[in-house]
């Protein structure tokens, strides 16, 4: 066979409504602003989508410029491997480390689960995220949701309890998981777990900002931990093992599957349960995530719930159930 041609990168912005307004402790949001890589080669074409995170010092001009730049790169014969040094975790290594498994994978003839020596994904249940809100407001969402496992998004602003005792209530079957986005302290923790254990909550994400969480050192808190902010590529893992039970893996902290499937094995060398979680974004984003629930304890893929429109073709959602991504979509 003759050599393939070099690879082209191609970059676009895309604005997805948000059905309603999606809020969390730091701010809210209308829209997903997501960026999309696309990787053309020997007539195939392989796709990967990221979010930039402002928390994370992210913009989408400055992915995109990025990924403008990596361009010349890409041209020259610049592969996946290469990409992991190329540039560091975060949303623009993630849109281009995606394309290239897509593209690797139609190349190939094959799927990215089998490139990746993984089973080829199966349904999964997700959580749902319910934005933060008054009490009585993330109420109303948890009953019309009607889904067995709920993600709260919390405030640290002293109505915390009364909102989880809210959801309890309206959706008492189902298991509930609350996520403060850095907004407690330890004190908030230690006083709050007891009654969250006790209304269903499993696991609490990222109760303390990303800097201080060495003061849950000998914390015994009575609902599992899950780092978030804290945790972006396996080099954390050292520091995080002493003090939280889980770790939630995002493709855009780690920048890419490759460095999440490096992450999911330390967190498992480590004794440290798996969150497969994402940022709000289409099903493009949700697809190579989607190839690492099957070892997971808890599934967080439910972006594409949250906007008032997917792209076409998307991940099929039954209720709470994600069926395997389309070969269409990625992968």
């Amino acid at each position: 066979m003759p050599p393939l041609p070099p690879a082209c990168l191609e970059v676009a912005v895309e604005r997805w409504p948000i059905a309603g307004e999606f809020r969390i402790s730091r701010g809210s949001k209308t829209e997903a602003e997501v960026v999309v890589a696309t990787l053309r080669q020997g007539g195939h074409a392989g796709r990967g989508e990221s979010v930039p995170y402002r928390r994370y010092g992210e913009s989408v001009e400055a992915v995109v410029a990025d990924l403008h730049a990596l361009m010349p790169r890409i041209a020259e014969g610049l592969d996946r491997r290469g990409l992991q040094d190329a540039l560091p975790p975060g949303a623009a290594r993630n849109a281009v480390d995606c394309a290239f498994w897509d593209l690797e994978a139609k190349q190939a003839g094959t799927t990215a689960a089998a490139l990746a020596g993984l089973a080829e994904p199966r349904a999964a249940i997700t959580a749902y995220t319910l934005s933060l809100g008054p009490a009585e407001v993330m109420a109303a969402a948890a009953a019309a949701a009607a889904k067995p496992v709920l993600k709260l998004k919390l405030g640290g602003d002293g109505q915390d309890l009364a909102r989880v005792a809210a959801v309890h209530a309206a959706a008492p079957g189902a298991r509930l998981i609350v996520d403060a986005n850095e907004a407690w302290t330890v004190d908030d923790l230690l006083a709050f777990g007891p009654a969250l254990a006790a209304q269903g909550v499993v696991l609490i994400e990222q109760p303390l900002p990303a800097g201080a969480d060495g003061a849950l050192a000998g914390v015994r808190s009575p609902v599992p931990l899950c780092a978030d902010e804290s945790c972006h590529t396996v080099t954390d893992l050292p520091r995080l093992a002493g003090l939280y039970s889980h770790v939630n893996v995002k493709l855009d902290k780690t920048g890419g599957l490759t460095a999440a499937l490096d992450l999911v094995e330390g967190a498992r060398a480590a004794g440290l349960g798996l969150m497969i979680g994402c940022m709000v974004g289409t099903s493009l984003a949700m697809a190579p995530a989607l190839l690492l629930a099957g070892g997971a304890d808890f599934v967080d893929l439910d972006g594409p719930l949250l906007l008032a429109r997917d792209r076409e073709p998307g991940l099929r959602y039954d209720g709470a159930v994600i069926q395997p991504p389309p070969a269409a979509l990625w992968g």
